[in-house]
Parts: structure tokens; sequence; C-alpha cells
């Protein structure tokens, strides 16, 4: 194996069953994590609501996300804990931004969909034109790795959004849409076995689907009953899904490391 795979490898890790595991996780706990912060801890979904809630969480993730984006580029190998919590922080940065698009600005699910999925496009656009390829197994310098959590971070915008438009909107609630995600999914993943589609477009359509499937997910276990969730605590709702990635991590660290060499 060359220095540059090793590189590239020690950057970003293996797209396998595990990854996206944690990757559905991530994306429930960025929606159940960005909810308790705006509605629960800053009450915009209360009587008391500023109208600025997802504005402001919005403003306090951002600064997370743009912290440990920072740090990940500096970093001269890759860290599990360090990677997925920013992963986490994309999710929950999306998660409030969608919501403030959607519902402080008034834009809709559907007109914050269009947007997002424009931004989405342009930024996958942006990155082949300046670098010639999208492929994750690209993401080995600075240039690059911005490019990709950008696209990431737009990416998980949009699938908040979306998922919202398919639960209510669409009124298939949130079951129903988790139900149309995951069909989607298994659609994905019959292509990846049996034909020769881009395994590029695969891995960035599964990756936008894998958002809003999470999203609903989260939605269903701490919104109201009579909203059709389990109206969970979305505090212990939050903890629960971080103390499951970081077993995931710990559990499957040893056989990562070694497929990494």
């Amino acid at each position: 194996m060359d220095n540059t795979r090793s590189e590239i490898i020690s950057k970003v890790p293996q797209v396998t069953l595990l990854f996206w595991i944690i990757k559905i996780l991530a994306t429930t706990l960025g929606e159940t994590g960005g909810d308790a912060v705006t509605m629960s801890w800053l009450g915009e979904t209360t009587a008391e609501a500023s109208g600025f809630g997802y504005l402001i969480g919005t403003a306090i993730f951002g600064a997370i996300f743009i912290v440990l984006v920072i740090i990940q580029i500096k970093a001269k190998r890759f860290h599990p804990f360090l990677y997925w919590l920013t992963i986490v922080a994309t999710t929950t940065v999306g998660t409030t931004l969608a919501d403030y698009v959607t519902r402080s600005i008034g834009i809709g699910y559907t007109g914050g969909s269009t947007i997002l999925l424009t931004l989405v496009v342009a930024s996958l656009l942006t990155w082949r034109r300046a670098t010639g390829s999208i492929s994750v197994d690209t993401v080995n310098t600075p240039k690059v790795e911005i490019f990709y959590w950008v696209t990431i971070m737009f990416s998980q915008t949009l699938g908040t959004a979306l998922g919202d438009w398919f639960a209510d909107t669409a009124d298939l609630g949130y079951l129903g849409a988790a139900a149309v995600f995951g069909g989607a999914l298994a659609i994905l993943v019959a292509l990846y076995f049996w034909t020769n589609v881009s395994r590029t477009i695969l891995f960035w359509i599964a990756f936008i689907l894998t958002r809003p499937l999470g999203a609903v997910v989260g939605d269903f276990l701490d919104k109201p009953l009579d909203h059709g969730g389990l109206e969970l605590s979305r505090y212990t709702a939050s903890i629960m899904l971080l103390v499951i990635i970081a077993a995931l991590i710990l559990i499957f660290r040893p056989a990562a490391a070694e497929e990494a060499h």
C-alpha cells in the first residue's frame, strides 16, 4: 500500500456497514440534539418563543462545526471520535439551520428543500471542477477536506428539510417517511451490488438519504404523542444515542485500525 493511500485512509473512515450504522445514529442524534437546544432549552416551540431560537442554535452549532472542521483538517491522521463528533456537529447545525430557513424565515419545507438541494449539487459540481473528483478516496488535502465538509453540512441540512417534507407536507408521518427513505436506501444497496452505477454517485445519494432517515427517526423519538411521536425527553434520547455511538466506535476500533493498515 503506497503512502498516499495510507494518508487517505488515515483521515477518512472506510465506507463499511459500520460507517452507515453510525452515520444514521449520528443523524438521529443531530435531530434530537438540535431540537433539545432550540425547542427545549431556547423554547422555540413554547409560548415564550423569541423567534430567534433556531438562529441562535444555528450560531452555536455553526461555531462548534467550524472549530471541529479546523481541528479535523489539521489532524495528521484519522481520529474516529473527532471525525464522528464533526459529523454530529454537521447534523445539529443542519437541523437548526433547516428549521430556521423553513420555519422562522417561512420558506416552508418545499422551498427549503429545493434551495438546499441546489446548494448540495452546486457544492459537488464546484468540488469536481476544482479537483477533478468528488470521491471520498481523494479527501487527503486541506482544500479537498473543506469541500468535503461543506458538502456534508449542506447535505445534512437538506436531509432535515426533506425529512420534514415527507413527514408533514406529504403527510406520511414519521414512520411512513422512515419507510420511504429506508426503501430508497435498499434500492441503492441493490444498485451497488448488481449494477455498475458509479460508486461515488451512490455514496453521495446514500449520504444524503441517511440524513432524512435519521431526522424522521429522531422526530419520532421526541415529538409529542398527538403528533405521531413517542414524546421521549430530547436530552435523554440524545444522551442514549451518544452513548451507543461511542460504544460502537470503541468496540470496533481495533478492527478499523487493522483495516487502515
